[in-house]
Protein backbone atom coordinates (compact mmCIF):
# COMPACT_ATOMS: atom_id res chain seq x y z
CA UNK A 1 0.00 0.00 0.00
CA UNK A 2 1.12 2.91 -0.89
CA UNK A 3 0.54 6.91 0.61
CA UNK A 4 1.72 9.80 -0.35
CA UNK A 5 3.10 12.39 2.36
CA UNK A 6 4.31 15.90 1.94
CA UNK A 7 6.77 17.42 4.29
CA UNK A 8 9.32 20.40 4.42
CA UNK A 9 13.39 20.35 3.84
CA UNK A 10 13.49 21.79 7.73
CA UNK A 11 15.12 19.78 10.12
CA UNK A 12 12.31 18.75 12.36
CA UNK A 13 10.60 17.55 9.62
CA UNK A 14 13.60 15.20 7.97
CA UNK A 15 14.51 14.16 11.60
CA UNK A 16 10.72 13.68 12.29
CA UNK A 17 9.72 11.13 9.19
CA UNK A 18 13.30 9.77 8.59
CA UNK A 19 12.65 6.43 10.37
CA UNK A 20 9.38 6.35 8.68
CA UNK A 21 10.30 6.64 5.22
CA UNK A 22 13.25 4.95 5.01
CA UNK A 23 11.85 2.06 7.63
CA UNK A 24 13.76 2.10 10.41
CA UNK A 25 10.53 0.80 11.77
CA UNK A 26 8.68 -1.53 10.63
CA UNK A 27 5.84 0.50 8.14
CA UNK A 28 3.11 -2.03 8.52
CA UNK A 29 3.57 -2.62 4.64
CA UNK A 30 3.21 1.04 3.87
CA UNK A 31 5.05 2.65 1.58
CA UNK A 32 5.31 5.99 2.07
CA UNK A 33 5.90 8.48 -1.46
CA UNK A 34 7.60 11.82 -0.18
CA UNK A 35 7.05 15.06 -1.98
CA UNK A 36 9.68 17.49 -0.22
CA UNK A 37 8.54 21.11 -0.31
CA UNK A 38 8.59 24.59 1.81
CA UNK A 39 5.33 24.75 3.78
CA UNK A 40 3.29 27.53 2.19
CA UNK A 41 3.94 25.21 -1.25
CA UNK A 42 2.19 22.35 0.83
CA UNK A 43 -0.17 24.85 2.39
CA UNK A 44 -1.32 25.86 -1.63
CA UNK A 45 -1.06 21.50 -2.56
CA UNK A 46 -3.46 21.28 0.33
CA UNK A 47 -6.01 23.16 -1.34
CA UNK A 48 -6.13 20.37 -4.28
CA UNK A 49 -5.65 17.71 -1.72
CA UNK A 50 -3.56 15.99 -3.89
CA UNK A 51 -1.24 14.37 -1.07
CA UNK A 52 -2.99 12.04 1.25
CA UNK A 53 -0.99 13.24 4.24
CA UNK A 54 0.88 16.21 4.60
CA UNK A 55 2.52 18.78 6.95
CA UNK A 56 0.47 22.00 6.88
CA UNK A 57 0.08 25.38 9.04
CA UNK A 58 -2.31 25.68 11.35
CA UNK A 59 -3.69 28.70 9.61
CA UNK A 60 -3.68 27.02 6.40
CA UNK A 61 -5.90 23.81 7.96
CA UNK A 62 -8.92 26.68 8.52
CA UNK A 63 -9.48 26.82 4.63
CA UNK A 64 -8.97 22.65 3.84
CA UNK A 65 -10.29 20.77 7.51
CA UNK A 66 -13.42 19.68 5.52
CA UNK A 67 -10.59 17.56 3.52
CA UNK A 68 -8.02 16.90 6.20
CA UNK A 69 -7.98 15.86 9.69
CA UNK A 70 -4.83 16.43 12.09
CA UNK A 71 -3.15 13.52 12.94
CA UNK A 72 -2.16 13.41 17.35
CA UNK A 73 1.64 12.77 16.59
CA UNK A 74 3.84 15.11 14.76
CA UNK A 75 2.97 18.43 15.43
CA UNK A 76 4.81 21.47 15.95
CA UNK A 77 3.44 23.26 19.00
CA UNK A 78 5.53 24.15 21.95
CA UNK A 79 6.41 27.86 24.25
CA UNK A 80 8.88 30.31 23.38
CA UNK A 81 9.23 28.95 19.46
CA UNK A 82 6.75 31.43 17.45
CA UNK A 83 8.07 33.57 14.87
CA UNK A 84 9.72 36.94 15.13
CA UNK A 85 9.52 40.16 14.04
CA UNK A 86 12.36 42.23 13.12
CA UNK A 87 14.00 45.13 10.84
CA UNK A 88 17.65 46.18 10.68
CA UNK A 89 19.59 47.34 14.05
CA UNK A 90 18.41 50.74 13.84
CA UNK A 91 15.29 51.09 12.35
CA UNK A 92 13.26 50.05 14.77
CA UNK A 93 11.82 53.17 15.32
CA UNK A 94 10.95 53.80 11.87
CA UNK A 95 8.48 50.88 11.51
CA UNK A 96 5.29 51.69 11.39
CA UNK A 97 2.05 50.47 9.82
CA UNK A 98 2.97 51.99 6.46
CA UNK A 99 6.31 49.86 6.31
CA UNK A 100 6.73 47.18 3.67
CA UNK A 101 6.12 43.75 5.79
CA UNK A 102 7.72 40.23 4.44
CA UNK A 103 5.80 37.50 5.47
CA UNK A 104 6.71 33.48 4.43
CA UNK A 105 3.21 32.99 3.08
CA UNK A 106 -0.22 34.40 3.62
CA UNK A 107 -1.39 30.82 4.73
CA UNK A 108 1.39 30.87 7.84
CA UNK A 109 0.50 30.99 11.18
CA UNK A 110 3.46 33.21 11.09
CA UNK A 111 0.66 35.38 9.22
CA UNK A 112 -1.77 34.72 11.24
CA UNK A 113 -0.16 35.47 14.73
CA UNK A 114 1.36 38.82 12.97
CA UNK A 115 -2.48 39.92 11.44
CA UNK A 116 -3.60 39.43 15.16
CA UNK A 117 -0.72 41.32 16.84
CA UNK A 118 -0.42 44.37 14.11
CA UNK A 119 -4.08 44.08 12.29
CA UNK A 120 -2.92 47.59 11.03
CA UNK A 121 -0.13 46.63 9.01
CA UNK A 122 -1.26 45.39 5.84
CA UNK A 123 1.65 45.88 3.37
CA UNK A 124 2.40 43.16 3.21
CA UNK A 125 4.22 40.56 0.57
CA UNK A 126 4.82 36.93 0.58
CA UNK A 127 8.34 35.38 -0.26
CA UNK A 128 9.68 32.26 0.62
CA UNK A 129 11.13 32.05 3.92
CA UNK A 130 15.24 32.61 3.68
CA UNK A 131 14.48 35.31 1.31
CA UNK A 132 13.09 37.51 4.13
CA UNK A 133 16.11 38.40 5.48
CA UNK A 134 18.35 39.26 2.35
CA UNK A 135 15.61 41.65 0.65
CA UNK A 136 14.99 43.52 4.44
CA UNK A 137 19.27 44.08 4.26
CA UNK A 138 19.02 45.43 0.97
CA UNK A 139 16.75 47.98 1.93
CA UNK A 140 13.75 46.18 -0.50
CA UNK A 141 11.22 45.80 2.42
CA UNK A 142 11.65 47.45 5.89
CA UNK A 143 10.81 44.50 7.94
CA UNK A 144 9.95 41.10 8.35
CA UNK A 145 8.02 37.56 10.10
CA UNK A 146 10.80 35.28 10.33
CA UNK A 147 10.41 31.50 11.15
CA UNK A 148 12.23 28.20 11.48
CA UNK A 149 16.35 28.48 12.10
CA UNK A 150 16.40 32.21 11.53
CA UNK A 151 15.25 32.60 15.05
CA UNK A 152 18.98 31.39 16.04
CA UNK A 153 20.69 33.78 13.77
CA UNK A 154 19.53 37.42 13.13
CA UNK A 155 20.82 38.85 15.37
CA UNK A 156 24.37 38.22 14.42
CA UNK A 157 23.12 38.96 10.72
CA UNK A 158 22.50 42.44 11.86
CA UNK A 159 18.56 42.39 12.86
CA UNK A 160 16.93 44.10 15.78
CA UNK A 161 13.87 41.85 17.12
CA UNK A 162 10.81 43.98 17.18
CA UNK A 163 8.38 41.89 18.97
CA UNK A 164 7.94 38.26 19.42
CA UNK A 165 4.74 36.86 18.08
CA UNK A 166 5.12 33.84 20.74
CA UNK A 167 5.18 36.03 23.23
CA UNK A 168 2.14 37.87 21.86
CA UNK A 169 0.19 34.62 21.60
CA UNK A 170 1.44 33.14 25.08
CA UNK A 171 0.64 36.43 26.91
CA UNK A 172 -2.72 36.67 25.05
CA UNK A 173 -3.84 33.07 25.64
CA UNK A 174 -1.37 31.43 28.18
CA UNK A 175 -1.31 28.05 25.71
CA UNK A 176 1.41 26.67 23.60
CA UNK A 177 1.65 27.90 19.84
CA UNK A 178 -0.13 26.05 17.27
CA UNK A 179 2.62 26.55 14.08
CA UNK A 180 2.62 23.27 12.05
CA UNK A 181 0.11 20.28 11.85
CA UNK A 182 0.71 16.69 10.18
CA UNK A 183 -2.60 16.14 8.46
CA UNK A 184 -4.51 12.86 6.27
CA UNK A 185 -7.20 13.04 4.33
CA UNK A 186 -10.44 12.22 5.49
CA UNK A 187 -10.94 9.75 2.19
CA UNK A 188 -8.45 7.38 4.09
CA UNK A 189 -9.90 4.61 5.88
CA UNK A 190 -10.17 5.03 9.95
CA UNK A 191 -8.15 2.08 10.60
CA UNK A 192 -5.63 3.00 8.16
CA UNK A 193 -5.42 6.59 10.20
CA UNK A 194 -5.22 5.13 12.95
CA UNK A 195 -2.00 2.97 12.22
CA UNK A 196 0.03 6.17 10.49
CA UNK A 197 -0.50 7.61 13.62
CA UNK A 198 0.73 5.60 15.44
CA UNK A 199 4.05 4.87 13.28
CA UNK A 200 4.41 8.44 12.82
CA UNK A 201 4.97 8.45 17.08
CA UNK A 202 7.36 5.61 16.40
CA UNK A 203 9.22 7.65 13.78
CA UNK A 204 9.98 10.56 16.29
CA UNK A 205 10.39 8.00 19.19
CA UNK A 206 12.80 6.44 16.86
CA UNK A 207 14.70 9.58 16.00
CA UNK A 208 14.73 10.31 20.11
CA UNK A 209 16.24 7.35 20.82
CA UNK A 210 19.14 7.10 17.76
CA UNK A 211 19.86 11.12 17.57
CA UNK A 212 22.39 10.31 14.97
CA UNK A 213 20.49 8.25 13.14
CA UNK A 214 18.90 10.99 10.81
CA UNK A 215 22.18 13.09 10.14
CA UNK A 216 22.21 12.39 6.89
CA UNK A 217 18.90 12.94 5.94
CA UNK A 218 18.47 15.57 7.97
CA UNK A 219 21.86 17.45 6.02
CA UNK A 220 20.60 16.37 3.03
CA UNK A 221 18.15 19.36 3.07
CA UNK A 222 20.09 21.33 5.33
CA UNK A 223 23.73 21.79 4.20
CA UNK A 224 23.54 25.75 4.90
CA UNK A 225 22.80 25.27 8.87
CA UNK A 226 25.78 24.69 11.42
CA UNK A 227 25.01 21.78 13.55
CA UNK A 228 24.75 23.69 16.88
CA UNK A 229 21.55 25.80 14.96
CA UNK A 230 20.60 22.51 14.13
CA UNK A 231 20.37 20.74 17.25
CA UNK A 232 18.77 23.98 18.79
CA UNK A 233 15.91 23.87 16.07
CA UNK A 234 15.02 20.09 16.71
CA UNK A 235 14.80 20.62 20.33
CA UNK A 236 12.24 23.69 19.96
CA UNK A 237 10.54 21.60 17.49
CA UNK A 238 10.34 18.28 17.91
CA UNK A 239 8.89 18.23 21.60
CA UNK A 240 6.46 15.92 24.00
CA UNK A 241 3.58 18.07 21.83
CA UNK A 242 4.81 16.01 18.95
CA UNK A 243 4.78 13.00 20.50
CA UNK A 244 0.90 13.46 21.20
CA UNK A 245 -1.22 16.78 21.41
CA UNK A 246 -2.68 15.89 24.85
CA UNK A 247 -5.56 18.38 25.71
CA UNK A 248 -3.20 21.50 26.30
CA UNK A 249 -2.20 20.82 22.97
CA UNK A 250 -6.04 20.50 21.04
CA UNK A 251 -7.21 23.45 23.42
CA UNK A 252 -3.99 25.48 21.92
CA UNK A 253 -5.57 24.66 18.07
CA UNK A 254 -9.23 25.41 19.23
CA UNK A 255 -8.48 28.71 20.83
CA UNK A 256 -6.28 29.52 17.81
CA UNK A 257 -9.07 29.26 15.45
CA UNK A 258 -11.69 30.92 18.13
CA UNK A 259 -9.81 34.02 18.06
CA UNK A 260 -9.01 34.18 14.37
CA UNK A 261 -12.78 34.20 13.67
CA UNK A 262 -13.81 36.43 16.27
CA UNK A 263 -11.41 38.79 14.50
CA UNK A 264 -12.47 38.16 11.18
CA UNK A 265 -9.83 36.55 9.98
CA UNK A 266 -10.97 32.81 9.19
CA UNK A 267 -15.21 32.75 8.55
CA UNK A 268 -15.63 29.96 10.21
CA UNK A 269 -13.92 27.52 12.95
CA UNK A 270 -13.04 24.34 11.84
CA UNK A 271 -14.95 21.49 13.53
CA UNK A 272 -14.35 17.39 13.40
CA UNK A 273 -10.47 18.17 13.42
CA UNK A 274 -8.62 15.43 15.34
CA UNK A 275 -8.41 12.00 14.43
CA UNK A 276 -9.71 9.81 16.79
Amino acid sequence: MEITLGFSSCPNDTYTFDALVHKKIDTKGIDFKVVIADVQELNRRAMIGDLQMTKLSYFAYANVYKTYQILDAGSALGFANGPLFICKKGNEKNINSQSKILIPGRETTANLLFSMAYPDYTNKTECLFSEIEPRILSGEYDAGVIIHENRFTYAERGFAMLRDMGDFWESETHTPIPLGAITIRRDVPDDLKKTIDQLLRQSIEYANAHPQASNSFIHEYAQAIEDDVLKKHIALFVNDFSISLGQQGRTAIETLYRRAKSVGIISEEPKDIFVK
